[in-house]
C-alpha cells in the first residue's frame, strides 16, 4: 500500500525471512563463530539458543551459506518427535531409504551406513534442528546415541540444536549431563542495541530501494526502546510506522507516528523488559464483572496502587542493608525423597540462608565514592566474573537462600520440586523482579560472554548480587547494562500447584480466601466454596498487579500473591506494601 508512496521497489518490513534481507549485527557474527568452531574439528553438537524473534534462524541461513561445499545439510523444523519420528525425520531429510514399521535398530544402521558413505567421500554431515526446546529428554538422548557414531578423529554426525532459553535449562538435567558435555559450541543471542537498530532499519530500507532516510532518529530510538531490540518486533512496528506515515501523507516516520505504532503493536506483544499496555485496557470488561462491588475494589485498587507506588520509591531509602560481611550460607541438605524434606515455612529458614558457611569469603564492595567510575567496578567484578559462568553452579547458590544445599545434579527445576519449591522463568525489568520479591538467577553478559549471577538484595539504587560465593553490591545502573533481562526463580506457596476458579471447593479455597483478604485489608471470612465474591478478589487483585484479569487463581497469580503474604522466604526487599488498603506493614 505505502511502497509506490515512499518509492521502493518491494515492502522492507516484512516478517517472512528472505536471504536478501539477512543482516548480521556484531552478535550475530560473533554467534556464526562460536558455533562454526564448535562445529569444527571433531565436535559432535552446537548449540544456539535466544529469545522469540532475535534472530536465531538468521544465524542458521547465515552459517548454512557460508559452509564449505563437502558439508550435506538437512534441517528439521519444529521437532515434536518420538524417537523413532527423529530417526524416520532424518533418513527423509537426507533421502534415506528406510521400510516401512522399521525398528530403531533398522534405522539407526540405515543412518550409519548413510554417514559412513558420506565419510568415504570426504563429505561430512551436519543436522540443524530448529525448535529444539520441544524435544523430550527421551529424543534427545537418542540424538545423543546418533553422534556415538564415529572414526577414531571425528564425529560422523554433527548437529546444530537450535532453540529458545528453556532448552538450556533442559540440558541441565541429570538424565541429559552427558550430552550436555558433548557440546562443544554454545552460543546466547542477545536482542540488538539501540545503533544496531538503527542500522538494522537502515539496511532493510537499501535493500527494498529507499533513496533517504524514511525513519527520523526520535522515531528509531522509540523504536528500539519499545521493542527491546527484538528484529521481529522491529520488523511489525516498522511496518505499521510506515503505514501511518503514508495515511498521514508524511515522507518521514515522525515521532508520533512511531508513537502510535508502537502503542498499536506493542498493546499484543510482550517483548523482553515490557510491560504489556493491553492489561490496562480490560478495566472497563472488569468493572462491569464487579456489579456492586465496583466503588469498593476500585477505591481499594487506588490506594493500593499509590501506597505500593510510595513504598517502592520511599521505603528503601528507610531500611537498612544487611552487612556485608556476613557470610553466604548453604544450610541443609535436600534428603531423598522417601525422607521427610525441610519445612520450609519455619520463622528462622530465611536467616539460616545467610548465616553459616564459614568456607566463603568476605563479601566485596565497590566503593560509594568509585560507583560511577567504571573501570573501579569492573576492576572488583572481572574475577567474580570469570569464575560465573556456570548456571548450574549459580543454581546451587539459589537454593541454598531457600536453605537447602544441593549437588550439581540436582540443581534444577525438576528437583526442586522434590523440596515444594517451584520454578519460573521470564525476561522482565529489575522492577518485575522486585514485584515478585524472590532472590533470582540473572543471566548476564560481558563481554559478549554469558555469565550468571544471583540477585541477593535491592536497597536504594544499588543491588547486591552473589558470584561465586561472594556478595558485592553494584550500582542498579550498572547491573541494567549487563543484565540481558531474562531470570529463573524459585518460589514456594502451599497453592502453588493448584488452579482455582468459580466453583472450585475446599480448603485450598478457604486458604486464597484468607490470604486474598489479608492483602487486600478485607475482612477474613471462613468459606471452601470460590463463589463471585472471591473472584471479585481475584479480579482485584490481578489489576493491582497488573496482570491478565480473569479471576482464575493460577500459578502466576499465586506466586505474586505470596509475594505479599509470605514474610518467611527470602526476599529481595526487606518489605513489600503488606496491604492493598493499608499500605506497608
Amino acid at each position: 500500500m505505502y511502497k509506490d508512496f515512499f518509492g521502493l521497489s518491494e515492502l522492507p518490513f516484512t516478517i517472512v525471512p528472505s536471504s536478501r534481507y539477512i543482516f548480521l549485527s556484531a552478535r550475530h557474527r560473533e554467534a556464526m563463530n562460536h558455533l562454526q568452531a564448535g562445529l569444527g574439528g571433531g565436535g559432535g553438537f552446537a548449540l544456539l539458543t535466544g529469545e522469540v524473534g532475535t534472530g536465531k534462524t538468521t544465524v542458521s541461513k547465515a552459517l548454512l551459506s557460508v559452509l564449505d561445499d563437502n558439508i550435506k545439510t538437512g534441517l528439521l523444523l519444529n521437532p515434536t518427535y518420538t524417537s523413532s519420528d527423529l530417526l524416520e525425520a532424518i533418513c527423509d531429510e537426507f533421502s534415506i531409504e528406510y521400510q516401512e514399521s522399521a525398528s530403531l535398530k533398522q534405522l539407526t544402521q540405515a543412518i550409519y551406513h548413510y554417514l559412513l558413505d558420506n565419510h568415504g567421500k570426504g563429505v561430512k554431515t551436519l543436522l540443524l534442528i530448529d525448535e529444539a526446546q520441544h524435544l523430550s529428554a527421551d529424543v534427545l538422548e537418542q540424538l545423543r546415541l546418533l553422534t556415538n557414531l564415529e572414526t577414531e578423529s571425528q564425529k560422523l554426525l554433527r548437529v546444530l540444536l537450535i532453540g529458545q532459553p528453556e532448552l538450556q535449562y533442559k540440558l541441565q538435567t541429570e538424565e541429559l549431563r552427558q550430552l550436555a558435555q558433548r557440546i562443544t559450541g554454545r552460543y546466547h543471542l542477545l536482542p540488538l542495541t539501540i545503533d544496531e537498530v538503527a542500522q538494522y532499519i537502515q539496511f532493510r530500507l537499501q535493500v527494498a530501494g529507499s533513496q533517504y532516510d524514511i525513519f527520523s532518529t526520535k522515531a528509531i530510538k522509540l523504536i528500539a526502546k519499545q521493542t527491546q531490540g527484538v528484529p521481529r518486533l522491529i520488523n511489525l512496528v516498522c511496518d505499521k510506522c510506515m503505514l501511518y506515515a503514508y495515511y498521514s501523507g508524511e515522507a518521514q516516520v515522525s515521532y508520533a507516528n512511531a508513537d502510535k505504532a508502537c502503542q498499536d503493536v506493542m498493546s499484543f506483544q510482550r517483548p523482553v523488559g515490557s510491560v504489556n499496555q493491553a492489561l490496562h485496557a480490560t478495566t472497563p470488561h472488569v468493572s462491569s464483572v464487579l456489579h456492586s462491588n465496583w466503588l469498593r475494589y476500585s477505591v481499594c485498587l487506588a490506594l493500593g496502587c499509590a501506597i505500593a507506588f510510595t513504598a517502592w520509591q520511599w521505603l528503601p531509602s528507610q531500611l537498612s542493608a544487611p552487612s556485608l560481611n556476613e557470610p553466604l550460607s548453604t544450610a541443609s541438605v535436600i534428603e531423598p525423597a522417601e525422607q521427610e524434606q525441610p519445612t520450609l515455612n519455619q520463622s528462622e529458614l530465611a536467616s539460616q540462608a545467610v548465616s553459616s558457611n564459614a568456607q566463603t569469603s568476605q563479601a566485596l564492595s565497590v566503593p560509594a565514592q568509585q560507583q560511577n567510575e567504571a573501570s573501579s567496578i569492573e576492576s572488583v567484578m572481572s574475577p567474580l566474573i570469570n569464575q560465573s559462568h556456570n548456571p548450574i553452579a549459580a543454581m546451587q547458590t539459589l537454593f541454598s537462600l531457600w536453605g537447602y544445599h544441593v549437588g550439581s545434579s540436582d540443581a534444577n527445576c525438576t528437583q526442586a520440586e522434590r523440596a515444594n519449591l517451584y520454578c519460573y522463568q521470564d525476561s522482565g525489568r529489575l522492577n518485575d523482579v522486585a514485584v515478585i520479591n524472590r532472590p533470582a538467577m540473572l543471566t548476564m553478559q560481558d563481554n559478549y560472554r554469558t555469565y550468571f549471577a544471583i540477585l541477593y538484595k535491592l536497597v536504594d539504587d544499588k543491588a547486591q548480587l552473589l558470584l561465586a560465593d561472594q556478595r558485592v553490591e553494584v550500582p542498579t545502573e550498572w547491573l541494567n547494562a549487563h543484565w540481558t533481562g531474562e531470570y529463573q526463580l524459585l518460589w514456594h506457596s502451599e497453592l502453588a500447584d493448584q488452579t482455582l476458579k468459580l466453583h472450585s471447593q475446599g480448603k485450598d479455597v478457604e486458604m486464597l480466601n484468607r490470604l486474598l483478604s489479608q492483602v487486600l485489608g478485607e475482612p477474613i471470612q471462613d468459606k471452601q466454596e470460590f463463589d463471585q465474591s472471591l473472584k471479585h478478589k481475584v479480579e482485584a487483585f490481578q489489576m493491582w498487579q497488573g496482570i491478565n484479569v480473569d479471576g482464575i487463581a493460577g500459578k502466576r497469580t499465586l506466586m505474586l500473591l505470596d509475594s505479599y503474604a509470605n514474610h518467611q522466604a527470602p526476599s529481595v526487599l526487606d518489605s513489600l506494601s503488606g496491604t492493598a488498603a493499608g499500605g506497608a506493614q
